[in-house]
């Protein structure tokens, strides 16, 4: 059969109200960049004539602004899974325009397919190359793609060609069978291959294709600072030293870094290090850092759902695919997040807080446990299940009028049971083998502010008895109160 070529708008009208589509891409790499316009025009007409126009979007992570960002404004989303950084969907979510399902990003894909979700009536698919067979070439990302090309009744491809058919060979696409069938994920180091380098869907449901020219919708990252290079600096010094008396092998462990600049100079600072060796990355998301330490020969192989670098990074992968093809392997996030494969290979999770309270609970989602900023991502995925768990944050925010280390974090993403080592500017707080009291000693000594460390400790002495997790409960958001009060959480007073 032959795939008829049909614009954005033809392909608006196949979504109707109420629908729930499933698109492809991690972040914003990957994602289809035209229908988001044409769907966010058509839903503004229904609007204006008086009738109802939501549909239901389920993606791999953030998308970019061609989908989110229009849709959102267009108020055309319902339900919003698994995760977001754009700003008017930020808005529409706390505002409660849109109905956010924060998730882990391994478990959406599962639970989409278990039924939890009710019915994916459409996917839109982004790709390099495709055959009439429905054999697809994905572009720079994966994601929870096969999954929802399975599950929809209609497939619309957008045909991205700005993205060389040379990308075949990057993918591994596999997907695990659903329980009670469910059989061990065979990935025993980040450079096995378990799947396909294209993604096979049944071609009767493909109703078009779109043909377009994008770049991925990434903006630049900033110029690594002061601070953030510092923190890079303790966390090689700190895994360094792990290796030097014994707790992690001298051949290393592989790596997992989150998103972002703090992400940036984590793994520049472990890249720089003289008694690192050569590592390897299991991970969710390749950024710039990656590509930059592939091509000095400090990272030996990637792993990930994406590749969510800049331009200028980006050109360089396009530019040398012969030799990225054989360093980089794109997966299905429920595999490149798998919980059971990150805890087998004993992977180094690194992921970055919004806040940690002096006991070890870390929020990454929420500010002041009411406004989400963009959702737990994958971090949830990788701390729980690592061999070791490591939260970095800058001690302060806000010119050091908020401090990232307060008595009680005001929402609780992953616990103290999870989370195994704080780094900030200041220093490394082990938390492992501690008990509650010893945490806070640790966290308030090692990494948080000088202009706090009284202050918190003057908060562990409001209790008048011991106890197990010495809170006062009364008190424990002061610090937060204080900041929306005056401006400014040093102006607290006990």
């Amino acid at each position: 059969m032959s795939i008829p070529v049909i614009t954005a708008d033809e392909a608006a009208s196949y979504i109707q109200n109420g629908f729930s589509i499933g698109v492809s891409g991690f972040t914003a790499v990957g994602v289809p960049k035209a229908i988001g316009t044409a769907i966010a025009k058509k839903a503004e007409a229904e609007h204006a004539a008086g009738r109802e126009f939501k549909i239901n979007l389920f993606t791999g992570a953030s998308t970019g602004e061609s989908l989110d960002g229009v849709l959102a404004r267009a108020d055309a989303i319902n339900i919003r899974a698994p995760y977001q950084t754009n700003k008017d969907s930020r808005a529409a979510i706390n505002e409660q325009r849109i109905h956010y399902c924060d998730y882990h990003l391994s478990q959406l894909a599962q639970d989409v397919r278990y039924g939890y979700f009710g019915k994916i009536n459409v996917a839109v698919i982004e790709v390099c190359d495709y055959d009439e067979q429905g054999n697809l070439v994905l572009t720079t990302a994966v994601g929870n793609a096969p999954t929802y090309v399975k599950l929809a009744d209609k497939i619309i491809l957008e045909h991205n060609t700005n993205r060389p058919k040379e990308l075949r060979g990057v993918h591994d696409i596999y997907m695990p069978a659903d329980p009670p069938y469910r059989r061990e994920i065979p990935v025993y180091k980040p450079s096995d291959r378990i799947g396909d380098p294209i993604l096979k869907v049944d071609p009767s449901k493909i109703v078009g294709v779109i043909e377009t020219f994008f770049d991925d919708e990434i903006k630049g990252f900033s110029e690594l600072d002061e601070t953030t290079m510092k923190i890079g600096e303790n966390v090689a010094n700190f895994l360094a030293n792990e290796i030097k008396v014994g707790r992690i092998p001298k051949t290393f462990l592989p790596i997992q870094s989150g998103v972002g600049n703090i992400a940036n100079a984590v793994l520049h600072g472990i890249g720089e290090s003289k008694d690192i060796p050569a590592f390897e990355m299991y991970t969710e998301v390749i950024q710039d850092s990656v590509i930059g330490l592939i091509q000095d020969g400090n990272i030996k192989f990637a792993s990930g759902s994406s590749l969510t670098c800049s331009k200028e990074a980006m050109d360089k992968v396009m530019g040398d695919l012969n030799f990225f093809r054989n360093k980089i392997i794109l997966r299905p996030q429920e595999i490149s997040n798998s919980p059971e494969v990150v805890r087998r290979i004993g992977l180094i999770a690194i992921n970055t807080a919004i806040e940690c309270d002096i006991f070890g609970n870390m929020n990454s989602t929420h500010f002041y446990g009411t406004k989400v900023m963009n959702g737990i991502g994958g971090s949830g995925d990788f701390l729980r299940n690592s061999y070791l768990s490591i939260c970095t944050t800058p001690s302060t925010a806000k010119g050091g009028m908020i401090s990232s280390i307060v008595p009680m974090v005001t929402h609780l993403d992953h616990s103290e049971h999870s989370l195994k080592v704080i780094v900030s500017e200041y220093g490394v707080a082990d938390l492992r083998a501690k008990a509650p009291i010893d945490r806070a000693k640790e966290i308030i000594e090692k990494v948080a502010h000088p202009d706090y460390r009284e202050l918190l400790w003057d908060y562990l002495k409001l209790s008048t008895k011991p106890a197990h997790t010495m809170q006062t409960l009364d008190k424990a958001f002061k610090m937060h109160l204080e900041f929306l009060s005056s401006g400014d959480m040093r102006n607290t007073k006990w």
